[in-house]
Parts: structure tokens; sequence; C-alpha cells
């Protein structure tokens, strides 16, 4: 053995940093069991909705403005409308967040794509909620 001991062996960073261990959050092994609870839920949530509205009675063709405020009317099918949007909605969004951080390689972009998309997630639950929740089944005839 020749070689100096002022030679040293040096080695790249890691791409993704390490945290300490107390640091370290939970929040993608939530966020994976997320996906599996919420997927399964969906299916439910789902394939219940596309049986009752094309299966059961009539068919699509009795699906007008009056049988959605006859549904609505109902807080069991206000609630279950809206478990499907949510769901949905943080299931997908869930799954995008996942995406932009496995395909962003820059983080002003990654930054800029996920406030795109908590921002359009906001807009869509606001108003899915409201829609859900203040639909009038008397709207005046104009």
């Amino acid at each position: 053995m020749t070689a100096s001991h002022s030679e040293t062996l040096t080695l790249d960073k890691p791409r993704s940093p390490r945290r300490p261990a107390a640091r370290r959050s939970n929040f993608e092994l939530y966020s994976w069991l997320f996906m599996r609870l919420s997927g399964l839920a969906l299916v439910v949530l789902v394939l219940g909705h596309l049986f009752i509205m094309t299966i059961l009675d009539d068919g699509v063709q009795r699906i007008n403005f009056a049988f959605v405020a006859g549904r609505w009317a109902s807080p069991f099918w206000q609630f279950w409308d809206l478990s499907m949007l949510w769901l949905a909605q943080l299931h997908g969004g869930n799954g995008l967040r996942t995406i932009i951080d496995d395909y962003a390689r820059k983080d002003t972009t990654r930054f800029w794509l996920k406030i795109l998309l908590y921002v359009s997630m906001a807009i869509i639950l606001v108003l899915g909620t409201m829609v859900i929740f203040t639909f009038d089944p008397n709207i005046p005839v104009t």
C-alpha cells in the first residue's frame, strides 16, 4: 500500500437527501394507504352509482333535472355523491402529486405544478360541494 494518507475517497451526494430518522414523517406511508383504501371505496361507490343510474328502473333515459332534484332531496344520496366527489378528487390528486414528484426534475417546476394541482383541486372540491348542498330544485323558469 503505497497510497498516501492524504488521499480520500469521495462519493457523490445521493439524489434525495436523507433526513434524520427523528424528523421523518409518515406522509408517504399514509398517502400510499389512502390510495388503496380510497380506491376500494371508489369501486363500491362508482359501481353502485352506475348500477343505480343505468340499470335499475328504466335506464339512463329517466335521468333529468327532476330525477337529480329528487335524488338530492335525500341526505343519503347527497352524502353518496359527496363521498364520490371528495374521494375521486383526493385520490386522483394524490396520484398526480406522485407523478409530479417522479417526473418533474427542477424544484421550481415541481413547486408550481403542485401549486396548480392543489388550487385546481380546491376549486373543484369547493364548487362540487356547493352544488350538492345548495342545489335548488325550485329554480323559476324564465
